[in-house]
């Protein structure tokens, strides 16, 4: 398969997110091998907890899946930039190449507002490539604000409370 359709595979998975659990859209996938063995979305409203972001989750069930920290042999798929923890994560799993979507110039660290892949001194640097089917991704989190936005304004004309 292509970058581009695994990165419809991450796409998915960010519907699934904003679809399922009214989450903002990322996805991610891990290939190894030409398959998907780890899947993961956003869910960090749904868990109450900062770190279950997409690749995060899809990091942890690659690592069950091949039952091994080190996930050297896989690339991994993200709609949006990953962010420090992420990319922390990324550089600590060895995975050896990550494809991302949209650029994230609030929190992205492979080049939009920082880049760890240029700090001296980790013992591993994946290889990266960013902009992906890059406006699919990047419209899709535009929309989803969009409509949050639009939710919470109806809800002020009507008085009533809006999460």
């Amino acid at each position: 398969m292509t970058k581009e359709q695994w990165m419809k595979k991450a796409i998915a998975e960010a519907k699934k997110a904003s679809l399922k659990y009214d989450e903002v859209p990322i996805g991610c996938v891990i290939v190894h091998n030409d398959r998907i063995i780890a899947r993961g979305s956003n869910r960090r409203e749904t868990k109450q907890q900062a770190e279950a972001h997409a690749e995060m989750e899809a990091i942890a069930k690659a690592c069950r899946k091949l039952g091994t920290w080190r996930l050297d042999d896989c690339d991994l798929y993200v709609t949006l930039e990953p962010c420090p923890m992420c990319t922390g994560a990324i550089i600590q799993s060895r995975i050896r190449n990550v494809y991302f979507g949209a650029y994230d110039p609030k929190g992205g660290c492979m080049g939009s507002c920082t880049n760890l892949l240029d700090v001296p001194g980790f013992n591993h640097y994946p290889s990266y490539e960013g902009g992906i089917l890059q406006s699919e991704c990047s419209e899709m989190l535009s929309d989803f604000f969009r409509e949050k936005r639009r939710q919470k304004k109806r809800a002020k004309k009507r008085g009533t409370p809006c999460e």
